[in-house]
C-alpha cells in the first residue's frame, strides 16, 4: 500500500507530442528535406536509421549557410546522436528538419533538432533529437578549441549567452 502511494504522487509528465509543441518555437533556422524511395521500409514508414541522415543533411545546410564554417581548418566530429520518435512519416508527407546550436563549450556543443511534416500549411512535429558535436584538428586528429569565428557566428545566431 506505501508503494502505491508513493507512485500515485509522482507528478505526470506530458506526453512527447506536447512536450515538442513547444520545443519548435525556439529555432531559428530550418530547411526542406526530400524523401527519397529508398528511406521507406516495407510498411511505408521512413525507416528509423534514417532519421539520421535527415539530421546530418539539415546540420551540414546550418553550419554552410548560418555559420558558415571553414571545413578547410577545423573539422567536425559526433561524439553523441539521440532521437525521439513522435510520429511516422510515410511516403506523401512533406518534411523539414530544424536545426540549433543549444549549447556552446569550448571544444564542443550541443545541436538541437526537430523533424516536422507540413500538412496543410500547419507542422506536425515527427521527431526531436540532439548531437554533441566536437570541433576536431586534422593535424593531430585530436579536439580544439571552437573557431571564435565560428563560435560567434553561433552565439549571434541563436541569440546566446
Amino acid at each position: 500500500m506505501i508503494f502505491k502511494t508513493l507512485w500515485q504522487n509522482l507528478s505526470k509528465s506530458k506526453d512527447k507530442l506536447t512536450e515538442s509543441r513547444v520545443f519548435s518555437d525556439e529555432f531559428n533556422y530550418k530547411t526542406n528535406i526530400h524523401t527519397r524511395f529508398i528511406d521507406f521500409d516495407m510498411m511505408g514508414h521512413v525507416n528509423n536509421s534514417v532519421y539520421f541522415t535527415y539530421l546530418e543533411i539539415a546540420r551540414t545546410k546550418y553550419w554552410e549557410e548560418t555559420i558558415k564554417w571553414d571545413w578547410q581548418k577545423t573539422g567536425i566530429v559526433i561524439a553523441h546522436a539521440e532521437i525521439d520518435y513522435i510520429l511516422p512519416i510515410v511516403m506523401q508527407d512533406k518534411i523539414a528538419v530544424y536545426v540549433k546550436t543549444s549549447r556552446i563549450g569550448s571544444t564542443s556543443f550541443d545541436l538541437d533538432y526537430q523533424i516536422v511534416k507540413i500538412k496543410g500549411g500547419e507542422e506536425v512535429i515527427c521527431s526531436k533529437g540532439k548531437t554533441v558535436c566536437i570541433a576536431i584538428d586534422y593535424a593531430s586528429k585530436r579536439p580544439t578549441e571552437i573557431p571564435e569565428a565560428e563560435k560567434q557566428r553561433m552565439l549571434g545566431f541563436e541569440q546566446l549567452q
